[in-house]
């Protein structure tokens, strides 16, 4: 007889299927997993050293890297717990603006989750639709910030700026006709906010689409239903949040049960699902998908009949107007100061989580009354959904691991900090 004995393999950092620089170390009896091993650190940024070394206003842009496809989200917590120890609050608008922009970011991340879970598991046509539509929202990202992905827009008192009353429009070339273009531009003639309805409007359909290609159908169950179940009291336990948490039947959502920001005055719902397999975890963000459109709708609406500002108006935290700044020697003074010292903080401790589209993502803020944080730690929601990699691919096949990551929906910007 042969000796049969387990061995060991490799898996990643660079695995197109890692969603980053996971390795993973993998014992295996034959085609089974016996252990997982995850291994980090690959990525190590020292974000949270590095934002103790620099003052407050100017650690927001660190946020945006964390998890580079939630950028707005992560900026939240970070500038909420500034907000909590100043002891300020923003403009009504702001918040508005805030919530909306939290929730396109929602929907940015699970397209590029489902995209990416669908490539990893062989469905290449989710990719693609997916990338169309997340084309629209990277336009409002650039229209308010002028950047695509790390945008920077929340700040300490509100909001960089207010929306823009026009969106940026395609030019006609030598490679793109006058008719083509006209066509393209049809859904940007208005205001940004016109914009984002029109998208709001189209949406609902293209999620139809992405159900049509993938819920009913048998590959895409056969590869998800009952892999990496987790039950509810297992994925409390493992300290899961977000769609990990809500697909194993917990029903828990900070932006209902702790709501922040104007979230406990729009109408929305927490979809759960009843495994704890992945394929309900697909479910749960798809649905959270349209949930998402439900409250950009219902901000939009306020927008558009409450004006106001978007900023609190106080020189020592927020900047001044770029036309005070260049007209008013006291305004230009203030800009200077607050870019290159930033304003003093309070002594005092704060934690400010939000509900992130992977879960809950904290901020852990100590200040000694300096300009710089004395402590900043990250709760970042993918580590203890990774910490969980062996547990749940435990007794299943090699190609499930890769389910078993896409259903994580990991970042390694986040996880390694």
């Amino acid at each position: 007889m042969a000796e049969i004995k387990n061995y060991t393999l490799n898996f990643g950092p660079q695995h197109p299927a890692a969603h980053g620089v996971l390795r993973l170390i993998l014992e295996m009896d034959g085609e089974v997993i016996e252990r997982a091993d995850p291994h980090i650190g690959l990525l190590h940024r020292g974000t949270e050293k590095l934002a103790e070394s620099k003052p407050f206003n100017q650690s927001i842009g660190y946020m945006d890297r964390l998890d580079y496809v939630s950028m707005m989200c992560n900026e939240h917590a970070y500038v909420m717990a500034i907000e909590k120890l100043l002891g300020i609050e923003p403009p009504i608008r702001a918040q508005y603006i805030r919530v909306m922009f939290d929730e396109i970011t929602r929907i940015l991340n699970h397209l590029m989750w489902l995209g990416a879970h669908g490539l990893d598991i062989g469905a290449m046509t989710i990719f693609l639709y997916c990338f169309r539509e997340r084309e629209d929202l990277m336009d409002c990202y650039e229209a308010v910030s002028g950047a695509r992905m790390h945008a920077t827009y929340y700040r300490p008192g509100g909001v960089y700026r207010d929306l823009p009353a026009s969106m940026p429009k395609y030019q006609s070339s030598k490679w793109h006709s006058q008719k083509e273009v006209d066509r393209k531009n049809a859904n940007r003639q208005g205001s940004m906010l016109d914009f984002i309805e029109d998208f709001c409007q189209r949406f609902p359909k293209c999620i139809d689409e992405y159900e049509t290609l993938l819920t009913d159908n048998r590959i895409w169950k056969q590869r998800t239903v009952g892999i990496g179940v987790v039950s509810p009291e297992r994925a409390l336990q493992l300290g899961f949040t977000g769609p990990m948490l809500r697909g194993s039947g917990i029903e828990w959502d900070l932006r209902k049960k702790q709501p922040y920001e104007v979230y406990d005055r729009l109408d929305f719902d927490i979809p759960v699902g009843t495994e704890g397999d992945c394929y309900d975890r697909y479910l749960v963000r798809i649905e959270e998908m349209r949930q998402s459109t439900r409250i950009v709708q219902q901000c939009i609406d306020w927008l558009r009949v409450n004006p106001g500002p978007v900023i609190i108006d106080n020189a020592k935290v927020a900047p001044p107007s770029r036309a005070a700044m260049k007209d008013d020697m006291e305004a230009l003074i203030h800009h200077f100061k607050l870019f290159t010292e930033g304003y003093c903080v309070p002594e005092g401790e704060v934690y400010s989580a939000v509900e992130h589209p992977k879960g809950e993502f904290g901020i852990y803020l100590v200040s000694d009354g300096a300009n710089k944080p004395y402590r900043v730690k990250i709760r970042a929601p993918g580590f203890a959904h990774l910490a969980a990699m062996d547990e749940m691919a435990r007794g299943h096949m090699l190609a499930d691991v890769v389910a078993i990551i896409g259903t994580m929906d990991i970042v390694f910007g986040e996880i390694d900090r």
